[in-house]
């Protein structure tokens, strides 16, 4: 058992690395870590306004360190969390107007039914428990609260994507949910989630790789 506990969090210590390395990488090449891209994607792309986040509590899952949710003057929170949110902090993101919370989804430090919205665009394939998480989601959301998800479907797990999306995760893992919106795209450049989004060709027939959007809305009990 303690040989199985010292893999299982040396793994967690490598995905962790890794993606560190990435934004740190990131934030010397670009010089600096911008957010401007992020608003669209929380409010045009999923046909909302930008005042429809007026006086709500918002989650952004897996945040990283750019600031994705200093757009949202009027929400009552904006909080994201990431098990590297301490480490972004010293990279600059404590002068973001926004909450970063060192944490993980498996795991939510937030009261049952607190959130308006919650959100994982390039995200939920970096978690270790996805039925866990997708849980904590549920648990976490208010009634008629709003999921909005990106992320890459790929069927060969990565160390910093240790879980394989297919076509079916909504109905798989969030089958009481309302679908509000969903997308299947191509996946036609990779390693460039929102640039996929952006270019929006919708996929023919049923390929290994490629990205789903979705809105979805939990329904009353």
């Amino acid at each position: 058992m303690a040989s199985i506990l010292f893999r299982v969090l040396n793994f967690v210590w490598l995905k962790e690395f890794i993606e560190l390395a990435y934004w740190k990488i990131t934030r010397i090449t670009n010089k600096k870590l911008s957010n401007a891209h992020y608003k669209e994607f929380y409010t045009r792309y999923f046909s909302l306004s930008e005042d429809f986040y007026d006086d709500k509590r918002i989650l952004d899952i897996g945040c990283g360190p750019r600031g994705s949710l200093e757009w949202a003057n009027t929400a009552k929170e904006r909080i994201g969390i990431d098990p590297l949110a301490h480490q972004y902090l010293k990279m600059g993101a404590k002068d973001h107007r926004m909450t970063y919370v060192s944490g993980y989804l498996e795991k939510l430090p937030f009261a049952d039914h607190y959130f308006d919205v919650i959100c994982s665009f390039n995200s939920i394939d970096h978690v270790d428990d996805l039925m866990t998480c997708c849980n904590e989601i549920k648990r976490t959301l208010k009634e008629d609260g709003l999921f909005l998800l990106i992320v890459d479907v790929h069927s060969v797990p990565t160390v910093t994507e240790p879980q394989t999306i297919d076509w079916n995760f909504i109905s798989h893992y969030f089958p009481e949910f309302e679908v509000v919106d969903e997308k299947r795209l191509e996946r036609l450049v990779r390693y460039k989630i929102y640039g996929n989004v952006r270019a929006g060709k919708a996929i023919d027939g049923n390929p290994e790789v490629g990205v789903l959007t979705a809105k979805l809305k939990k329904r009353r009990a």
